[in-house]
């Protein structure tokens, strides 16, 4: 058994059933064409999510990291695009104390750590086998990630690594607009198994960051379509941030 570690993080049974209505059910209904998805992000009192474009920014307090590792160990995969994987350099695992590598066993199956995946249409990600998911995965710790991409963004030693540590690329067929769709995206999660997915984490922060950072809402492209709301929302203090829960409405 592993050992667990000064990084491994403990969230209260009490702040738990308080998430549980959000949560990914135990048996998912057979007729879900794509998986539960849990979409979460740290943002300031100002609504922005970091300093500047492509800059590390911390939010979270530890209340709300603990939260945060135990939301990871409710769901399959965790998700993130080719621009936090670049800024953060992240572990995408979770230390959550009794989870595969932080106190608990070992093996194949790694129990309560998610599957990372990286957006990276182009192949922007310059990753190696010390960047921090894949030292994760080699140490029993995480598992590798699966880099959703076009086939021409590629290389050798890339894919090298990758498979070496257990992951792999998964290929889709763009958009018109060179993006991928994100029905098509979650429908593949869908057919590898993949049956809950959160999308990294909706805390807020008690700070500031001020003009030049980076907001939470993009752009909408269709002025005529209804504002997307919340409902069933809760609010719920963790430490000196507060947690926003709730379902997208219609």
């Amino acid at each position: 058994m592993a050992s667990t570690t000064a990084t491994t993080f403990h969230f209260p049974e009490s702040e738990r059933l308080k998430l549980e209505p959000y949560l990914p059910p135990s048996s998912p209904p057979p007729s879900r064409t794509h998986p539960h998805t849990t979409l979460t992000f740290a943002s300031s009192l100002d609504s922005l999510l970091s300093l500047s474009p492509g800059t590390r920014t911390v939010l979270s307090g530890s209340a709300s990291l603990a939260m945060t590792h135990y939301l990871r160990s409710r769901h399959d995969a965790i998700l993130i695009g080719v621009n936090t994987a670049i800024a953060d350099n992240p572990s995408l695992n979770c230390r959550l104390e009794g989870v595969a590598g932080y106190g608990g066993e070992i093996d194949d199956k790694l129990h309560g750590q998610p599957r990372p995946v990286i957006i990276d249409r182009r192949g922007l990600w310059d990753f190696g086998e010390s960047s921090k998911v894949f030292k994760l995965a080699k140490e029993g710790r995480g598992k590798a990630p699966w880099i959703f991409t076009d086939r021409h963004a590629v290389t050798g030693e890339r894919r090298r690594v990758l498979e070496e540590a257990g992951g792999r690329y998964v290929f889709l067929d763009h958009e018109l607009d060179g993006r991928y769709k994100w029905v098509k995206i979650l429908g593949r999660l869908k057919e590898e198994g993949i049956q809950s997915v959160m999308v990294e984490g909706i805390t807020i922060a008690p700070v500031w960051l001020g003009k030049g950072g980076v907001g939470v809402s993009p752009e909408r492209e269709d002025q005529s379509k209804e504002v997307a709301r919340l409902e069933g929302v809760k609010w719920i203090p963790l430490g000196d941030d507060v947690v926003c829960c709730g379902r997208i409405a219609g």
